[in-house]
């Protein structure tokens, strides 16, 4: 698999698992319209979830990861 389409699909593995998270621990903790905790879900997993990149080197292809608890890039 190209590290392109690797990169797509941990994208969304990491927004959706992290949506799906804090959608159900929101809709425990509050009780506001369902409209309103998938907005907010959504928001805070974008900015929670790692950034997957695919970057050309001299020696091919790698798949890169930036998160906000970790600093800089880490080549996966």
């Amino acid at each position: 698999m190209k590290p392109k389409h690797k990169a797509l699909i941990f994208n969304f593995l990491g927004f959706a698992i992290l949506f799906v998270v804090g959608r159900l621990l929101l809709g425990m903790l509050l009780s506001i319209n369902t409209l309103v905790l998938a907005f907010i879900a959504a928001v805070a997993a974008s900015f929670l979830a790692p950034k997957f990149s695919a970057v050309k080197t001299k020696s091919g292809e790698k798949l890169m990861m930036k998160w906000i608890f970790i600093k800089g890039f880490r080549e996966l």
